[in-house]
């Protein structure tokens, strides 16, 4: 589960960082990234504060050691990561 996890957030994050690229802005802060869902792929909040929770739980395991991963949050992250990866590729190429 600890594997799904980390594999689930790193590609919602990867693929959250492409959809604010791909309107133009860019943002080191992962947090940021999640929350800017809401405007770069209009993501309702339910849908892009799974990904912040998992954000959340994602850094207490960084900083403090330990991974303690919920079924619930897990299935939630995945959910979110393929509504993020639809949003992604509905969006197409970027012209500039």
């Amino acid at each position: 589960m600890e594997s799904r996890f980390d594999l689930a957030y790193n590609a919602a994050h990867a693929l959250s960082l492409a959809a604010l690229r791909w309107h133009g802005y860019r943002s080191e802060n992962r947090y940021q990234v999640f929350q800017c869902l809401a405007h770069t792929l209009k993501l309702e909040p339910l849908q892009w504060r799974a990904l912040s929770q998992a954000h959340n739980k994602r850094n207490l395991a960084e900083y403090e050691g330990g991974l303690d991963v919920d079924g619930a949050l897990l299935d939630a992250l995945i959910r979110s990561a393929q509504l993020v990866s639809n949003g992604v590729t509905a969006l197409g190429p970027v012209h500039r």
